[in-house]
């Protein structure tokens, strides 16, 4: 299982990283990929849009089962990486670099209260 170290996490299995230029960058983790199996459809929350924590803003679906991504962070929706609307399949292939969307959060020190990759580690084994 990959779980990068300089990430942080949400128990909801979302992967945080924070950007140079103030945004976060969110996308589903390894595990979450890996339960979930071939993606075949994905849709991303609108830019503009404005997120609660804890807010489902978008869905992944597999072949198996339609699951919610949820806002990690509170935070206003400024990108979203359309090309995994169209090949689903590359979050499969590496989840960590198939992002879905960026936010810009709401407070700066968001990340402060996500999970660092140990304890997400110990959350899914």
């Amino acid at each position: 299982m990959n779980v990068p170290k300089e990430l942080k996490y949400a128990d909801s299995h979302e992967w945080m990283r924070a950007e140079s230029d103030g945004t976060v960058t969110i996308g589903i983790t390894d595990h979450a990929q890996e339960a979930l199996g071939d993606l075949v459809f994905i849709e991303l929350p609108a830019v503009g849009r404005t997120l609660k924590a804890g807010e489902a803003c978008a869905v992944v679906e597999s072949v198996k089962a339609a699951s919610d991504v949820y806002a990690p962070i509170a935070g206003e929706v400024v990108a979203a990486n359309t090309e995994v609307t169209t090949a689903p399949e590359t979050l499969n292939a590496d989840a960590y670099v198939a992002w879905l969307f960026r936010i810009k959060p709401a407070d700066s020190n968001a990340l402060a209260g996500m999970l660092d990759a140990a304890a997400y580690e110990k959350l899914i084994a």
